[in-house]
């Protein structure tokens, strides 16, 4: 076996996806401007990357190969290639959306299996038997919610818009739940009546430029302009008001666990989580939306958001609470040795690098990637000026 493998990626064309900023890191002319959300460097049986000289996709070798490919605790443990790399485009809002625990998924998935639902039914909740910790990396400016806000911020919010303010009763008595419950399940035409004044009031506003990014307000203008028809208002809107608004400086990073309740608003990411597809969705989307499910799975308690900070250093490690992935980022003009321990992506963001190995040697440009097996050195060198790049892997080897 090889010491090194080009791979090339998958584009999924999301509709909430730029037109831009992928086309250009992937020197792919995009003439028709069609969105591309996300690109996809992982073994996912429903868009898994090619290896470029054989034109193979990456599951199937890997399923030809575990252990050669995975090394022997990865293939062990888990059996297939336990994490998805991604780059985002966020140019519109992402739904307001939550990822089930392990077990749950694996329990789900079979029932959905049995009752006959196609994997790529528009109502199918569940796609794999993975649950989908992830990781992210911001490459711009980049906005999103996260989680429920502490109790005294909640209480702020709710106190601070007129129009939200019957809510601060409920959330008082029955909490985090009882509010988001409530939300939720509420009929339309009271969702209606509730925000309807609060549109009217925070719509000119925005149209008129002044309204800024830190504001809730601003976000939930976008959300009735983006998702919002006919004089009806989307719940998930509510989330907006309910959740952390972050902004992650470019290089700044933020893990969300299994049960967090989350949005993407903004800006452009590396993303890496476990090698799943399972998302549960309460609004602003105009895909599948399961409220009693997802409310099965919500962590309904206050979220204190833990940014882990930008570092200049020449190698930044991303910590993260799980054994499928641990991500790294290199941003150097120096040679960098590798050891992988288990299979591993590597993926150039910036600059052109060769990677050599025993008698192997591939020249990488910016927005390509190689697979790495086990158990060989690799020096990674910039061919002019300074090269960033990212690397993942399982974590269950990085001691």
């Amino acid at each position: 076996m090889k010491s090194m493998y080009k791979l090339r990626g998958v584009v999924q064309p999301y509709s909430w996806g730029g037109t831009d900023f992928i086309p250009q890191l992937l020197n792919i002319i995009n003439h028709d401007k069609k969105p591309f959300a996300e690109y996809w460097l992982g073994a996912h049986p429903n868009a898994p990357a090619i290896l470029d000289e054989t034109n193979t996709s990456l599951h199937q070798f890997i399923a030809s190969h575990p252990k050669e490919t995975l090394g022997e605790n990865v293939a062990v443990k888990f059996g297939s290639l336990p994490y998805l790399f991604k780059i985002l485009d966020v140019k519109q809002m992402l739904s307001i959306q939550v990822h089930p625990s392990k077990a749950v998924a694996e329990e789900e998935f079979e029932k959905e299996n049995k009752k006959g639902i196609a994997l790529n039914a528009s109502n199918r909740n569940y796609k794999d038997k993975n649950h989908k910790p992830e990781l992210m990396v911001a490459l711009s400016d980049f906005w999103l919610l996260h989680g429920f806000k502490p109790e005294v911020e909640l209480k702020e919010t709710l106190n601070g818009v007129e129009e939200l303010r019957p809510l601060l009763p409920v959330f008082e008595q029955r909490g985090y739940k009882g509010l988001y419950g409530d939300v939720m399940t509420m009929p339309q035409e009271k969702v209606d009546e509730v925000l309807r004044p609060l549109v009217q009031k925070i719509l000119p506003l925005y149209e008129s430029g002044e309204l800024q990014k830190t504001s809730e307000d601003f976000w939930a203008a976008r959300a009735v302009l983006t998702f919002c028809k006919n004089d009806s208002y989307d719940r998930g809107i509510f989330s907006i008001y309910f959740f952390n608004l972050l902004h992650l400086s470019e290089g700044e990073a933020i893990y969300q666990a299994a049960g967090l309740p989350h949005a993407y608003l903004e800006g452009q990411n590396v993303e890496v989580m476990a090698n799943s597809d399972n998302v549960l969705r309460a609004g602003l989307t105009d895909k599948h939306v399961d409220v009693p499910e997802l409310m099965k799975h919500v962590k309904f308690e206050a979220t204190h958001p833990k940014i882990i900070r930008a570092s200049n250093a020449a190698e930044q490690a991303f910590d993260a609470p799980v054994e499928e992935f641990f991500l790294k980022r290199y941003k150097t003009g120096n040679v960098v040795s590798l050891s992988p321990k288990n299979g591993t992506v590597l993926f150039v963001y910036e600059g052109e690098a060769k990677a050599k190995a025993n008698e192997d040697a591939v020249e990488l440009k910016r927005g390509e990637a190689l697979f790495l097996p086990p158990g060989n050195k690799i020096s990674v060198s910039a061919l002019s000026g300074e090269l960033t790049f990212y690397t993942v892997a399982a974590a269950l080897d990085k001691k």
